[in-house]
Order: structure tokens, then C-alpha cells, then sequence
């Protein structure tokens, strides 16, 4: 409970061990919590294709990767559920269902996805007893028998062609008309060359049967509502993912409508020093690499974030001086010439007194706390309370702010 981690990540997969390595290599003292194993969702894929640069890889492997490369950098990483977040302070807590209690300046949360179930009868009955949300977890259960994929997009036929390595038949269940599908064409090809697959079209699983195992499902036309019993051995559902956010619910971070987190385009969330990344934030394209650029951008971030936050706790609210707060710009003329008429006026040299300038091109968080949208902008600080303000002063206002 006494150490505090410049960072904790929540979650393992590719954003986290990603914000890992960059956090880590920046010399960030940082923790990745996982609940499950590491990796997230490279560990329930075989195929890795179009991963940038890596030509001839499977996914465990490029999810192994990730994780070497965190640890070699110094990243710890421990197993922990997380129950609880409180994020009130500078130093937040992070709780897990185990009762271990973590303390970090910064929080990142890629939690991910999890599979989207259909809600449909015997379905949470025989999960694990014949339905399942994983081929590379449970192929190897069905070696010559006959298994049912729902869904078809990238993953649902990305799936099916895997277990054809196992299964004697591999049938997909598509819910639009024949010859149309969500996958990529790339897919869709390999799936209809493959001797192994067969298609039911315009159809969807009803409800799943059996006694201790599955026997059969019972799909529905969606076009006639007309149902029909199939045999097999094991079902498979790839339907979509949901995010894994519902440790959120009581906490201040905004979700949107789908239960997605909302940030902007540096991963931060509305609540200042938490951070999202990957499938778990709201965004228009979840695949690993762009999951891995979430976890950079956030681990870099939550760096600047911190070391601006640690400045201005210590330079201005830590401070028994009255502090003059001169936000500027390097490449602005009106604000050069503001900092030169503050220094003229000897602030840093009155032991009273303390000169502190924020670039509002490098500290948008400052800068965005205090409401700066013109520069030159003033302030002046005293026991951490602003007791003076001014946008674009002029020579005469800025000597009564400072003598006052």
C-alpha cells in the first residue's frame, strides 16, 4: 500500500502491454493488472496477418512478444480483477476483488472486449458443455466432430477455418442471403475454398439442446421464421464483442450509449489522469495495431500529464509565495513581450514572489484548467486561489497586478 506507481494499467492485451513499454522505457514506474491471461485477445486468435512488419507470426506469438518486451523495460506485471477505482485525488486508488489495494498518479484503462452473447435459450446452460466463444481454447475438443460457427464477420470465419484443423464438418450459420457476408473478402474466399465448411444462409441460432452435452441447435429462417433442428457436436458464437467496463459503473468516467469509453484523440477520459486505449474506448476501427497505438499515445500522455501536474503542485499550490502565472507561446510576439515586461519588473528576483510561465502549446492541462483560450494571459496565485486574472495586459495593469 506504501508504493505509489507513476502508472497502472488496467488490462494486458496489446494497448496495455503497448502503454507498458512506452511507459516503462520512459523510466515510469509501472504496473499492469490483468485478470486474465496476458495478451487479451491475441491469446483467442491463431492467425496474425496484418500486423505491420511482422510477416510470419501467430497471434500467442506476437502476444508473448508484447509481453517480453514490457518486462524487459521494467514493467510489472501482476494478476488482479478490479473492483473498485477511485479516482477523486492526484493519487488514485485502484482495488481489486482480491482486496489488494494499488496507488498510481496516472491510470490507463484496456480492459478490452468481451464476447457478445445472443441471449438465446440453453446458451449460458451448456456454455463450456458444447458453447463456446473461443476456437484456439476449445478446438482441440472436437477432433472429427461436426460444430456450428454463428456469426460472420471477420472473426466468426476467421474461426471456422481454424477448426477445420479439428472438426470433421464446420458449418457457419449466416443471417444474410447467400453469397453475402460481414468478413472480408480475403476470408470469405479461404472459407469457400475450404472443403471442410458448409453454409446455412438467411438463418439464426434459436435456442441450444441437449442433455449433459450439446446434441443439436434449433435455427431459425429469419426470412420464413421456420425452425430446424441441426445436429452437432459444439457451437461456436463469434456475434461482436461488448466492452469490458462494467467495473465503471460507479466511478465519474463517461461511457457512451454501447458502454464504450469516451476519450479524445490523446486517450484521455473526462477525468483528468485516467486514460483509455484499444477495443475498450470508443473508436471507429478496432484492430491489434491500432489497439497498440492507443497504448502509446496514452502511456506518453499520462508522462506529460504527470510531470505537469508534479510542476504545478510544487511550483504553485505548494508555494507560501504570491505566484505570477504567465501563460504564453514560444512562437506568439504579444506574449514575448508580456513575460519580458513581468521579468523587467524584478518578479524573479523579489524572494516574495515567484515567476512560473506555461506554454499553452506543451501544457494544454493547466492551461485548460484555468480556462486559457487568449494569450498572454495572467494570473496571479496566492495559498493556491486565484486572486487576480487579466487576458492581454497592458504594461500598466500588469505592475498593479504584481505590486498589489
Amino acid at each position: 500500500m506504501s508504493e505509489i506507481y507513476d502508472l497502472i494499467i488496467v488490462g494486458g492485451g496489446p494497448a496495455g502491454l503497448s502503454a507498458a513499454i512506452y511507459a516503462s522505457r520512459s523510466k515510469m514506474d509501472t504496473m499492469v493488472l490483468e485478470d486474465d491471461s496476458v495478451g487479451g485477445q491475441l491469446s483467442d486468435y491463431e492467425e496474425m496477418e496484418n500486423y505491420p512488419g511482422l510477416v510470419d507470426i501467430t497471434a500467442p506469438e506476437l502476444a508473448d512478444n508484447f509481453h517480453e518486451h514490457a518486462e524487459k523495460f521494467g514493467a510489472e506485471i501482476a494478476k488482479g480483477e478490479v473492483e473498485e477505482l477511485d479516482l477523486d485525488d492526484f493519487i488514485k486508488e485502484v482495488t481489486t476483488k482480491d482486496g489488494e489495494v494499488y496507488r498510481a498518479k496516472s491510470i490507463i484503462l484496456a480492459t478490452g472486449a468481451q464476447p457478445r452473447k445472443l441471449g438465446v435459450p440453453g446458451e449460458d446452460e451448456f456454455k463450456g458443455r458444447g458453447v463456446s466463444y473461443c476456437a484456439t481454447c476449445d478446438a482441440d475438443f472436437y477432433v472429427d466432430l461436426d460444430v456450428l460457427v454463428v456469426g460472420n464477420g471477420n472473426s466468426a470465419v476467421e474461426e471456422a477455418i481454424y477448426l477445420t484443423n479439428f472438426a470433421r464438418r464446420v458449418t457457419i450459420v449466416v443471417i444474410h442471403e447467400e453469397g453475402k457476408m460481414d468478413a472480408e473478402k480475403l476470408f470469405q474466399e479461404r472459407a469457400y475454398e475450404n472443403d471442410k465448411i458448409d453454409f446455412v444462409w438467411d438463418s439464426t441460432l434459436a435456442r441450444v439442446e441437449g442433455d449433459q452435452i450439446v446434441d443439436k441447435a434449433i435455427l431459425k429462417n429469419v426470412k420464413t421464421g421456420e425452425e430446424s433442428e441441426f445436429d452437432c457436436d459444439g457451437i461456436f458464437i463469434f456475434v461482436g464483442r461488448e466492452p469490458s467496463t462494467d467495473f465503471l459503473e460507479d466511478t465519474p468516467i463517461e461511457l457512451d450509449d454501447s458502454g464504450y469509453i469516451k476519450t479524445d484523440e490523446g486517450m484521455q477520459t473526462n477525468v483528468q489522469g485516467v486514460y483509455a486505449a484499444g477495443d475498450v474506448r470508443q473508436k471507429p476501427v478496432r484492430q491489434v495495431v491500432t489497439a497498440a497505438g492507443d497504448g502509446a499515445t496514452a502511456a506518453v500522455k499520462s508522462q506529460s500529464y504527470i510531470e505537469a501536474e508534479e510542476h504545478w503542485r510544487d511550483n504553485v499550490l505548494a508555494t507560501d509565495k504570491k505566484v505570477v502565472v504567465a501563460f504564453w507561446n514560444p512562437t506568439h510576439d504579444e506574449s514575448l513581450e508580456a513575460l519580458q515586461q513581468i521579468e523587467d519588473l524584478g518578479v524573479e528576483e523579489d524572494e516574495d514572489k515567484k515567476l512560473v510561465k506555461i506554454d499553452t502549446y506543451r501544457n494544454d492541462l493547466i492551461t485548460g484548467r484555468y480556462d486559457v483560450s487568449d494569450i498572454p494571459t495572467v494570473l496571479i496565485i496566492e495559498d493556491g486561489e486565484v486572486v487576480d486574472r487579466a487576458v492581454k495586459p497592458e504594461k500598466g495593469k500588469l505592475e498593479k497586478m504584481i505590486e498589489a
